[in-house]
Parts: structure tokens; C-alpha cells; sequence
């Protein structure tokens, strides 16, 4: 799992946001880690959904507010 950057999100179309938006959410499902125990990769997997949808939910507030 590379880093995903706040500017390679910005670069990503809607449809790209939400395919790898189930795509991390599938990998961390996989890696199967009780909830109180966290490590690096459940982490960045977890930041990397939230600045999909971060970025996801800026996107739909500008097309709303463009209307």
C-alpha cells in the first residue's frame, strides 16, 4: 500500500475517488486487526480513506454551490 497524498486525490477524477475508496476500505477489512489494536498500515490506510472522502464530499459542496 503506497502513501496516498492529499495532491495525488486532488488529481483523481470522482469515479477513481470511489473506485480506490472501496478499494482501501476492502484492504483493511483483509488485514483483520481487532479494533484496539492499530498498527502502521491499518493507520495510513484509515487517513487515506479520509482524504478520499474529505476530498469526495469538497467536490459535491463545489457542483452544489456551481448549480
Amino acid at each position: 500500500m503506497a502513501v496516498l497524498k492529499s495532491a495525488d486525490v486532488k488529481k483523481m477524477n470522482k469515479s477513481e475517488m470511489k473506485e480506490k475508496l472501496e478499494e482501501l476500505k476492502l484492504e483493511l477489512i483483509k488485514s483483520n486487526v481487532p479494533a484496539n489494536k492499530t498498527n502502521a498500515k491499518t493507520r495510513e490506510i484509515k487517513r487515506a480513506i479520509a482524504r478520499l472522502l474529505t476530498e469526495l464530499k469538497l467536490n459535491s459542496k463545489k457542483e452544489l454551490q456551481n448549480k
